[in-house]
């Protein structure tokens, strides 16, 4: 089978989705990829894959950019001629989903997250609505990454017969080992993420001036990420004065997630569901986040990490507190307790296993038309 990729970066295509690209390439099936261009591009060819440049306006609103968009998706569509087109993320799904409608070409949705514009109501609610009824009403197959999701979509923008759940893009249990919970002072409170306010990265700031400036010299707050909004100067500044330590972005996470002893992703951003959660669980390690969808399935109330409603500051100090009580021996077997959630609940393969499936079913489908 011929089977065609459309995301909007090549990262998130390596990072989350790496598995299912090579167990489609196992089977011997010829996969091409239509991402942004980026300088993961010859990652992506050295899998086995065909990589195709379509420029994608991430979170611009122009309808001729879209209309574009929806253009070259057609254009490459019909020039590949692929059996399945499988999508990830807002654009992708709309946009390459409606391709696959007028070009009459199964494919398999992935929400992962419905997106801002959804979640905060008013026009561009009803709008994004009616681009996600266009784009997905034809879909063989739609996949939910959390249940707050599914609801939303079944209820607001049209009843999926062919709704699916899965955890998530799942944890990868073998690059994220579980690893010896550190002894050592101080204890270290982890961010990683897009440093962006929906984050939650200004309430994991104010924990950390609060119990800097109370004089406990027994922790610390690292950050870890990109700047996606003004940041920058706020961040290098409480880092000259000691308040976190910043790392800028890194490639590589697992050394820091490791020297860390709990992970606090304070985030209100409509996730689908958070990897860093699955990454720092898979390695060990405590979680304390919010209690919306895309998150608090990813972890069970005190005892693989603690909940707090999202933008209550107090709440997250709260639950910083209780696990600074807890002994170290208590936080490791919090940390090995999320390790076992993740094998049991969130493996990567059952990811893997589900599109294999879900491809399997259109493919007999096509073989008993013909």
């Amino acid at each position: 089978m011929h089977i065609l990729i459309i995301a909007n970066n090549g990262g998130g295509l390596l990072n989350f989705r790496q598995e299912v690209v090579r167990a489609l390439l196992d089977c011997g099936n010829r996969v091409t990829v239509a991402i942004p261009r980026s300088d993961r591009d010859d990652e992506i060819r050295q899998l086995g894959c065909e990589v195709v440049n379509i420029e994608i306006s991430r979170r611009g609103t122009n309808p001729i950019t879209d209309i574009n968009l929806t253009l070259q998706y057609i254009k490459l569509i019909r020039h590949c001629q692929p059996n399945v087109v499988l999508t990830y993320t807002i654009k992708p799904n709309i946009y390459g989903g409606l391709a696959c409608r007028i070009t009459h070409t199964p494919y398999i949705a992935n929400i992962t997250g419905l997106g801002s514009a959804v979640e905060n109501g008013g026009i561009l609610q009803k709008i994004t609505a009616v681009l996600y009824r266009i784009g997905l009403k034809k879909a063989s197959c739609i996949f939910f990454q959390n249940r707050g999701n599914y609801n939303f979509f079944n209820k607001n923008i049209f009843q999926c017969s062919l709704g699916r759940l899965i955890p998530g893009s799942g944890a990868n249990l073998k690059k994220f080992s579980a690893k010896p919970f550190p002894t050592q002072h101080p204890t270290i409170f982890l961010f990683i993420s897009r440093i962006m306010k929906e984050k939650g990265i200004d309430d994991f700031l104010a924990a950390a001036k609060h119990f800097k400036q109370s004089g406990d010299k027994d922790v610390e707050f690292h950050v870890i990420g990109m700047c996606e909004e003004n940041y920058v100067k706020i961040l290098n500044d409480l880092h000259e004065n000691g308040i976190i330590v910043y790392h800028g972005r890194q490639k590589d996470v697992r050394p820091f997630i490791e020297k860390a002893s709990c992970l606090i992703h304070p985030t209100f951003y409509p996730e689908g569901m958070s990897n860093v959660i699955l990454e720092a669980a898979s390695t060990g390690r405590p979680v304390i986040t919010t209690r919306r969808y895309g998150c608090m399935e990813a972890v069970d109330e005190n005892v693989t990490g603690f909940l707090f409603e999202e933008r209550n500051r107090q709440e997250l100090f709260q639950a910083i507190e209780k696990f600074l009580k807890m002994s170290c021996s208590q936080q490791a077997d919090m940390g090995a307790m999320g390790r076992k959630k993740m094998e049991k609940e969130f493996d990567r393969q059952i990811v893997v296993d589900a599109y294999l499936d879900e491809i399997s079913k259109i493919t007999n489908k096509d073989n008993t038309q013909i």
